[in-house]
Order: C-alpha cells, then sequence, then structure tokens
C-alpha cells in the first residue's frame, strides 16, 4: 500500500507567522526542523499502518524546506520548485491514499496565514465550487481516484477540509488566535496526535472517497488588483470577466487547468502592487 503525503509549512505545528516560513528570516530554519520532525511522525505511523512506500513532496514556497539527512530513511522525497504538477507532483493512480500535512486555510478565511499560493489571489472556483490549496490539491488526487484521507494543520484548516471532502481525518494541532498567532500543541503532543490520526486514516480509508473534479473544468481566479488579472491574462486561453478582477480559462480536464492555474500566477505574482 502506497502514500502519498504533500507536505507545506504553515500548518505546521507552533508556527505562528512570516518569520517562520519565509527562507529569508530569522525563525526558518528552527521552522524546517519542525516540520521535517513532523513529517517522520506521519511517516513513521504510515509504516506502522502497513503501508509499504511513503512519497513525500516538499510543497511550500521553493519547496526544498525539508531536511533530507534528517527525514525518515524509508521514505521517498520530491524537492525542488520546478514541477509539472507543483505541490501534488507524483501522484498518481497507485496510491491508496494521499494526506495533507500543514496545510492552510483559504484566502479570505479565518486561520495561521490563510491564503491561497499566493497573496494576490482572493478567490479560486473550479465550476462554482470556491477552493483553496485543499480543494485543488484533492480534485487532483481525485483525477486519479486517489482520497485524501487526512489533513492537518490548524482548526480552521480542518474545517475546510471536512466541508470539501466527507469522512475525512483531520488534526489539529493548533488553533488560529489571529491569522498571526496560535495556541499549538508541543511538536511531541502533536506528533503523537498526527500518529493516532494516521493509523486512524488508513484504518477507515474504505470510508473517505475521492474527491472528484468537475469534467471540462471553467478555472475561475479572483485576483486583488487588476495589473494581478492583467498579467495571469497573458496565458493563452484566458479571458477576464469585464469589470472585474476574475481571470477564467475553460481546460479539458482538472490537470489541465492546475497547470493553467500554475502559468496564471507566475505570470500575476510580477504585479507591482499587492
Amino acid at each position: 500500500m502506497k502514500l502519498y503525503l504533500s507536505v507545506d509549512m504553515e500548518g505546521i505545528t507552533g508556527l505562528p507567522d512570516q518569520s517562520f516560513v519565509s527562507a529569508s528570516r530569522h525563525n526558518y530554519e528552527r521552522a524546517r526542523r519542525i516540520m521535517t520532525e513532523e513529517a517522520n511522525y506521519v511517516i513513521e505511523a504510515a509504516f506502522q499502518a502497513g503501508c509499504s512506500n511513503v512519497l513525500v513532496n516538499d510543497s511550500h514556497s521553493k519547496m526544498n524546506n525539508i531536511l533530507i539527512d534528517e527525514l525518515h530513511p524509508d521514505a521517498e522525497l520530491i524537492s525542488g520548485g520546478i514541477k509539472t504538477y507543483s505541490m501534488m507532483h507524483g501522484i498518481d493512480s497507485s496510491f491508496a491514499g494521499a494526506m495533507f500535512i500543514g496545510y492552510h486555510s483559504r484566502a479570505g478565511m479565518p486561520g495561521v496565514m490563510s491564503h491561497s499560493m499566493i497573496h494576490k489571489i482572493r478567490n479560486i472556483y473550479v465550476n462554482d465550487i470556491q477552493v483553496g490549496e485543499i480543494g485543488m490539491n484533492a480534485m487532483i488526487a481525485g483525477f486519479y481516484g486517489v482520497p485524501v484521507l487526512l489533513v492537518s494543520g490548524d482548526n480552521e484548516t480542518a474545517k475546510e477540509a471536512r466541508e470539501l471532502i466527507p469522512n475525512v481525518t483531520s488534526a489539529i494541532v493548533k488553533e488560529a488566535v489571529s491569522r498571526s498567532t496560535v495556541k499549538s500543541l508541543s511538536p511531541k503532543k502533536a506528533g503523537a496526535l498526527l500518529q493516532k490520526k494516521v493509523k486512524q486514516a488508513i484504518e477507515s480509508r474504505n470510508h473517505t472517497k475521492p474527491l472528484l473534479p468537475p469534467e471540462s473544468p471553467m478555472l475561475k481566479v479572483e485576483f486583488t488588483n487588476y495589473g494581478a488579472a492583467e498579467l495571469a491574462h497573458m496565458m493563452p486561453g484566458t479571458e477576464i470577466i469585464p469589470d472585474t478582477t476574475i481571470v477564467h480559462y475553460h481546460a479539458k480536464d482538472i490537470l489541465e487547468a492546475y497547470r493553467a492555474f500554475l502559468v496564471m500566477i507566475e505570470l500575476a505574482a510580477g504585479a507591482e502592487y499587492a
């Protein structure tokens, strides 16, 4: 049984603000170690629960945060920032399940460091389904028939995951006091909770269904300013809805929609104003 782990950083135990998740800031190296330790708790529990292979995809920022020399020796790691499918690179139908570790809530919602990929995005829709990183990534897994078994992060992350994915297991390692303040478990207590939840999620995996994406989806991305929308509109096949900052793209499937989204946000990131 193979397990896929997408590991982000904002939802990792104890991390409250950008000083922990930005490579140039003073708390980042501490956060990398906590992130790696948290991944190890999950990996160890997965092997104990019967998994034969665990693939970890580093999914934060430049995606080279996890310390491979401290990672569980039996796991495999995808590390680096140029990936065709970004936070979901390497997923395919051979996996029995996926887990999203250290995730956060979507843009505009309560939750620690809430956002959707980049801070120039206000909303994302797949058809009329409003999603953030949890929803988009779960649909990529769902394209391959892979259910998301567990999502970990703060209480707002858990709420968002449960609303999107029926019967998903959630692990709340911290509570959002504000967008940059947390009430957190210690790393050791969070690790024990994660191991318990991993076991529970794997044992109940047959009750969690994949989040199936719509066929020929319409991707709509609302940016925070028109300059970002203009730059995203440089992506061939896109249109801007008049008098809005919403750029939409009609894709043949969710894989194409996801790749188009990645191109759009890379373009929009160059806008002068946030």
